[in-house]
């Protein structure tokens, strides 16, 4: 049984510092032999949340956009490692769109109360959050952290951890960042490795 990894870029910058940081987690998680797959949030077109608390009657986001497959693949995925810059000092609006739009999965878990993830299924399913920043304020990731920790939980993903790297205004952009990227690559594998562990066991 293969690993599947999703990472989804919520940058609006293509291959900026975030994309390039994620695509080396991916590119880990392809040395280790999982199944990756990257979006790109940017040029889908899709609607932020309406608020219309339709989904807390039936569960279902009424909106049918781009981000209706999205949420398939989410669903389907082993891994998901969500990638956003921060901004103002909180995630981008196409991140934040995209976690808000997780409100019909809401609704089903503590509205509807139809949906459950058991510990098992947490235990199997990894949620990693890939962020760079320009300043070197060790608290400048802070605020994206509770809205990270909000869609990993609604989406049935344990937060397994970060890849975040700050202070790139004085590295010249994350290349030039002495450890970032290998450490990346590495935890791309390291999450792979111990899916595939864990899948070995049970079979």
């Amino acid at each position: 049984m293969t690993v599947k990894v999703l990472g989804i870029s919520g940058s609006p910058r293509r291959h900026g510092n975030t994309e390039t940081l994620l695509d080396a987690v991916i590119e880990g998680a392809r040395e280790a032999g999982a199944d990756v797959e990257k979006i790109v949030l940017r040029p889908l077109d899709y609607a932020s949340c309406r608020g219309c608390n339709a989904c807390h009657k039936t569960g279902v986001c009424i909106i049918k956009d781009d981000l209706t497959g999205v949420f398939e693949k989410i669903g389907d995925a082993d891994v998901l490692v969500l990638a956003s810059p921060i901004y103002s000092m909180g995630i981008t609006a196409e991140a934040k769109g995209l976690i808000d739009r997780a409100q019909y999965l809401w609704a089903r878990k503590f509205i509807l109360k139809n949906l459950h993830y058991a510990p098992d299924r947490l235990r199997r399913h990894k949620g990693i959050f890939v962020s760079t920043a320009g300043l070197g304020w060790e608290n400048v990731f802070d605020a994206a952290f509770p809205a990270i920790t909000a869609f990993f939980n609604t989406t049935g993903f344990e937060y397994w951890d970060n890849v975040i790297a700050n202070d790139l205004d004085r590295y010249g952009g994350i290349a030039g960042h002495p450890t970032a990227l290998t450490e990346a690559r590495k935890k791309g594998r390291d999450v792979v490795n111990l899916l595939a562990g864990l899948q070995d066991a049970e079979a």
